[in-house]
């Protein structure tokens, strides 16, 4: 990619360096130094759990805003089906597509409606025999781009197929443009949106060149006015709208997808833990068996994503509570559309993130310089230099962005004091002279 882009931001005014970033990040692309975090562009996949942990309130997701719909003349919104999750006694989706109609979208395109076709393509495909098991879905881009940076081995088990957002967005134009006239250009599709990977995947796209989804609105944005709204409807003004069932639906939470697939040798993983432990098991190829892997960076799927307003597991009921209603699916590629309409464009190729140098040997030399630094830390992994673990320190000092006397323990020497440290953090050291223990607290 010629240009890295980036929904989550850091405010530096906001952060006070208590380095609670640093251990959740799950491609370590965060550092604090002289008391302030910044991320590591290259390694930042937008997952969002720096958001989540932060007590500060420091890094936030940039989205569009409601008002950005204003400049087109025709505007779309597509909805996840996380957002159906977020109202109390909802039995009726059409409510909430009616609702965002009255907030001045001409037209809802349900991205349940879209997913129950990358179901359909999915089962197709998996039937050919042409793709590597077990495959892995790509409908989390956090999960594409970890995947991307520390398992690359991995790619060619990524599903070459459009997120359901983006297989929406086609749907959506081409309706418009066929029912309005109006050009490509004239017409706004807004992406009703979790978190702020989908931004990201949106601006800065993976496997294609070009986006059909003009932004990407948080739901926690456009919760209040929608609400508002929905209350305000009678039965006699709810559209019927809704154009999905089941299996679109279910995609919301974790397992969702992947039981779309009618398959019974399959795995679902959802937060960002546990999604690494899984990657690590199936690059030591533990997991074999498999068919197909559904991961998701957010605990329960994007129902747990960061701009969500409803608690993951409530919102994970609700969502069961509604497919009582509702047909097992509604849509089928079936005399409509053709594998091809589906697939991805261009290659996902592996980030460079994680290289040392372009150089084999000299990366080689770099490497075993890294490992020698990292043997002589004392592999606490304690976060109090800035790095999330020792051999994050080893890499940044190899690379030339750290010193070995970050590690505060390089700091006390045999007899020397620890009175630069915190009462709490003193601890006691042997005299050289004597053998006795000496405590720097007096």
């Amino acid at each position: 990619m010629s240009k890295i882009f980036h929904s989550v931001r850091l405010d530096a005014d906001k952060c006070v360096g208590c380095t609670n970033c640093i251990k959740r990040c799950p491609t370590e692309a965060i550092r604090v130094r002289n008391k302030k975090a910044y991320i590591i562009s290259d390694r930042c996949i937008d997952c969002g759990e720096c958001i989540r942990v932060c007590p500060q309130h420091a890094k936030y997701a940039v989205m569009e805003h409601l008002s950005e719909k204003d400049k087109f003349r025709y505007k779309i919104a597509l909805p996840a089906p996380a957002l159906y999750g977020q109202f109390n006694n909802l039995e009726n989706i059409d409510y909430v597509l009616t609702g965002l109609k009255k907030m001045g979208f001409d037209k809802v395109v349900e991205v349940s409606k879209a997913a129950e076709y990358i179901s359909s393509a999915t089962r197709n495909m998996m039937r050919t025999e042409s793709l590597k098991k077990p495959v892995i879905s790509t409908a989390c881009p956090a999960v594409v781009r970890l995947i991307r940076i520390r398992f690359p081995n991995l790619i060619p088990n990524l599903l070459p197929l459009y997120a359901p957002v983006d297989f929406a967005a086609k749907i959506a134009r081409e309706e418009a443009i066929k029912e309005t006239g109006l050009k490509d250009e004239e017409i706004g599709v807004f992406f009703i949106s979790p978190c702020p990977a989908k931004r990201t995947s949106i601006k800065n796209p993976l496997g294609y060149s070009k986006s059909g989804v003009d932004g990407a609105i948080a739901m926690k944005e456009i919760y209040p006015q929608l609400v508002h709204n929905m209350d305000k409807l009678s039965t006699d003004e709810v559209e019927l709208i809704n154009d999905s069932g089941i299996i679109g639906v279910s995609w919301a939470s974790s397992g969702g997808e992947a039981s779309g697939l009618l398959k019974e040798r399959y795995l679902a993983a959802d937060g960002i833990r546990n999604v690494i432990n899984v990657l690590e098991e199936l690059e030591d190829e533990k997991l074999n068996d498999l068919d197909f892997i559904e991961l998701n960076s957010c605990t329960g799927g994007c129902v747990g994503g960061v701009l969500t307003v409803e608690n993951p597991f409530v919102a994970r009921a609700r969502i069961q509570h509604l497919r009582k209603f509702m047909p097992v699916s509604c849509n089928s590629i079936r005399n409509k559309y053709d594998l091809e309409d589906f697939g991805l464009t261009e290659e996902v190729t592996p980030s460079p993130a994680m290289k040392l140098a372009d150089n084999v040997i000299k990366a080689m030399r770099m490497m075993s310089k890294l490992k020698e630094i990292e043997a002589s830390l004392p592999g606490l992994d304690c976060g109090i230099c800035g790095a999330p673990s020792c051999r994050a320190l080893a890499d940044d000092i190899v690379r030339g962005y750290a010193e070995e006397t970050d590690c505060v323990l390089h700091k006390i020497q045999v007899g020397g004091s620890n009175d630069w440290l915190p009462a709490p953090f003193r601890v006691k050291v042997m005299t050289e002279e004597s053998g006795e223990e000496k405590n720097d607290e007096g």
